[in-house]
């Protein structure tokens, strides 16, 4: 071990430790002192913008010095937009009810003791992230108001723009008087910081990851820590055959092309074959005029007059034979897989099949096809229209 390792270790073993002693004080803080925190941040965010943008241009200079893809450039860039996106999530994170201490599912049991479930703070979080500096102030948030210590290690290309955002956060639990270890943002781009923060056990109570498969697979490997985790973004929209066409058509350009480089992105569109004959030239039209690349199964490019023998690798804005590779595929980018299925059932069997887990919505008008929906797709977030 270089001397260079060993002082990064040491390091981020301080980190945990002071992680710990502060999680004492954020799990004993009130409501009105979280909340006065996380206002304060979103002053400093607004105050240090021109600062925060400077900094981000480093990142982004070194980026293109290293030929960084087009979606991680996409994830990396702020602006003035994004940076007020960040003000205002701090803002509605503040004005959540606070989860600390509240008691669910409360009985009376027949010797008369009432038992519940109180929510308490996990402790001291550990979370790992890649390329997007907007996680820096969103982590901080979210375990800032549930009332846990973080210690946050971002990717080495945000390395300037994580350190200007971690000091607004600095400045927000100063101004509300709670410890600065509460959170805090390692500042190496040390590689061996990852591999001494997974062996905090006793230290850190939990490991969240937010990246590449890469860097989620290593993680999971290499822990000591308990690890919530997900690895893809693979997400479903399904036209369902009692869908408002143009609600559908709306939704579906939204859900792909807001920004192509995020796990939320849509993969994979499924068309209800009621609607194919209408609907897919609609959806062809309208992703040429956005220059994207759909990948169709045979019955969709039957509809759209395209040749299964499409060449490969052809310019964004055109349509090729989509292949196996392409359901489980996520693209990040400006190519959208297209499939006809026959049915509801069809529809959630193949988001089963090749599905993340992550995010997947139906456009119906029918009650019982989105409750069936609703029901039976197992992914962290389900929606309707």
């Amino acid at each position: 071990m270089t001397q260079e390792t060993m002082n990064t270790v040491n390091d981020v073993v301080q980190q945990a430790q002071a992680a710990k002693r502060a999680s004492r004080a954020i799990a004993a803080a009130t409501t009105q002192q979280k909340n006065q925190a996380l206002h304060a941040i979103a002053e400093a965010l607004g105050a240090q913008q021109e600062q925060i943008l400077a900094a981000n241009a480093r990142d982004l200079e070194a980026g293109r010095a290293n030929e960084l893809a087009a979606p991680l450039m996409d994830r990396l860039t702020l602006t003035p937009a994004r940076i007020d996106a960040m003000r205002t999530g701090l803002v509605q994170i503040a004005n959540l009810p606070d989860p600390v201490g509240r008691i669910d599912d409360m009985t009376i049991q027949p010797s008369g003791l009432q038992i519940g479930r109180m929510r308490v703070p996990l402790g001291v979080i550990g979370i790992i992230y890649e390329s997007r500096p907007n996680v820096t102030v969103d982590a901080a948030a979210l375990c800032l108001k549930s009332g846990n210590a973080a210690v946050l290690r971002g990717g080495s290309e945000a390395f300037y723009s994580n350190r200007a955002i971690a000091a607004c956060v600095q400045h927000g639990l100063d101004a509300a008087g709670l410890p600065a270890s509460v959170v805090q943002l390692i500042q190496t781009t040390d590689r061996a910081a990852v591999g001494a923060l997974l062996q905090q056990q006793g230290l850190i109570d939990v490991i969240i990851p937010r990246g590449g498969k890469g860097l989620i697979e290593r993680i999971s490997r290499d822990s000591k820590i308990p690890v919530i985790k997900h690895l893809d973004g693979v997400c479903h929209v399904y036209v369902d055959a009692h869908a408002d066409l143009d609600k559908a058509l709306a939704v579906a350009v939204n859900a792909k092309t807001y920004r192509y480089g995020i796990c939320g992105s849509m993969e994979t569109l499924l068309i209800d074959q009621t609607h194919a004959a209408a609907f897919v030239p609609r959806v062809a039209q309208a992703f040429a005029e956005h220059g994207v690349e759909l990948r169709a199964c045979p019955q969709s490019l039957a509809i759209i007059g395209a040749s299964e023998g499409a060449s490969e690798g052809a310019n964004e804005g055109a349509v090729t034979a989509a292949t196996d590779e392409d359901w489980p595929a996520e693209f990040l980018g400006p190519i959208l897989a297209v499939k006809i299925v026959a049915d509801l059932d069809e529809a959630i069997a193949h988001i089963e099949t090749y599905g993340s887990h992550h995010t997947d919505a139906i456009m119906t008008e029918s009650l019982s096809h989105a409750q069936r929906f609703v029901r039976e797709v197992d992914s962290a977030s389900v929606m309707v229209n």
